[in-house]
C-alpha cells in the first residue's frame, strides 16, 4: 500500500511562497522609501512657502483658558 499525504506536497511549494512573501513585503516596504527620497528632493509646495512667513495662531490651551501663540523666524 502507498500512502498520499498532501504534507509533502504543500512543503514543496514552501520556497516558492517564500519568495511572493518577501516580494510583496519588499515592495511595501519601496513604497515608503521611495516616496520618502521624493520628497526630500521635492517638498510640498505648501511647506517649502510657509518657512519663509510668520504665523499668528490662537491656541486651546489643556485648562481651558485661550493663550496667542506666535511663531517668528
Amino acid at each position: 500500500m502507498n500512502r498520499k499525504t498532501t504534507l509533502a506536497a504543500i512543503g514543496g511549494y514552501q520556497p516558492f511562497l517564500f519568495c511572493i512573501g518577501m516580494y510583496f513585503v519588499a515592495l511595501f516596504f519601496s513604497i515608503f522609501i521611495c516616496s520618502a527620497i521624493f520628497y526630500a528632493f521635492y517638498p510640498k509646495k505648501s511647506i517649502a512657502k510657509d518657512a519663509g512667513t510668520s504665523h499668528k495662531t490662537a491656541a486651546a490651551a489643556p485648562g481651558g483658558s485661550r493663550m496667542l501663540l506666535t511663531v517668528t523666524k
